[in-house]
Formats: C-alpha cells, structure tokens, sequence
C-alpha cells in the first residue's frame, strides 16, 4: 500500500508506560470497534477513529496494521485523508448518542445533570455534523 504523504507521520510518546496504556486503549477500541460490526446498538467509527489515535501515539506496528487492514483500514483512512465519515455512520452516532442521552436524563432526578447531558449532546452532534461526510460510503460498499 502506498502511504499517503497527505497524512502527518504520528508522534509517538516517550513515556513506555503512557505507550503501553495507549496500546492497550487501542486494542480495546479495536475490539470494540469489530464488535460494533456485529451488533447494532455499538458504533464501529469512533471506536476505529480512538484506536487510530492511541495507536499512532503508541505502536507504529498497530498503526501501520489498523490504516492497511482491509475492512477496517478504509474508514480510517478516509477520515485521516479528510476525506471524512460515512454519512451512514454518522447518523447512527448522532441517533444512538440522543438515545443514550434521552435514557440518561429519564434515570436522573437533577435538573442540572439533564440540562449538563442535553448540552454535550449538542456539542457532540454539532461536532459530528461539521465532519466532512465521506463521498463514497465506505460501508455500503
């Protein structure tokens, strides 16, 4: 596979033991992610985007096996690339965030903590909204 030269070159930390936690970080977010495959309620995209992120500070050997997989590999490159998410991915975070925010607030007495929850949800949405949305999307492929 040809590296994209658009993309910066990670920077590892120093710290072996910040290292090994961010791997570890990593892993778990792969997995999740695989499992986020499988089962509907669990987004696949944010926890590959975690991964990416813990792995580029941490293992250049996970890095390099996360961006070249061939069913995993695309969508992280095309968010790295700024190419963006898919736009079915996106829709399904922002739906199950409001979900989870919606359960959450139902659970909590405090008027507070719902305003609080109902806040990030809209920081989070906003935020997703303003990714670039990827032209080809990656899962309908």
């Amino acid at each position: 596979m040809k590296r994209d030269r658009s993309i910066s070159q990670p920077v590892r930390s120093k710290s072996r033991i910040l290292r090994l936690l961010l791997t570890a970080a990593g892993l778990l977010s792969t997995g999740l992610a695989v499992l986020g495959i499988f089962l509907p309620l669990l987004p696949t995209v944010p926890f590959l985007l975690l991964a990416a992120a813990c792995f580029a500070r941490s293992s250049e050997h996970f890095h390099r096996w996360l961006l070249e997989h061939p069913h995993l590999g695309p969508v992280v490159r095309a968010y790295q690339g700024g190419s963006g998410i898919p736009r079915r991915a996106k829709m399904l975070a922002i739906t199950l965030i409001w979900i989870s925010i919606a359960f959450s607030a139902y659970l909590v007495p405090l008027f507070w903590v719902r305003i609080l929850l109902f806040a990030i949800g809209l920081t989070l949405t906003t935020y997703l909204l303003r990714l670039p949305t990827a032209v080809v999307d990656v899962d309908e492929k």
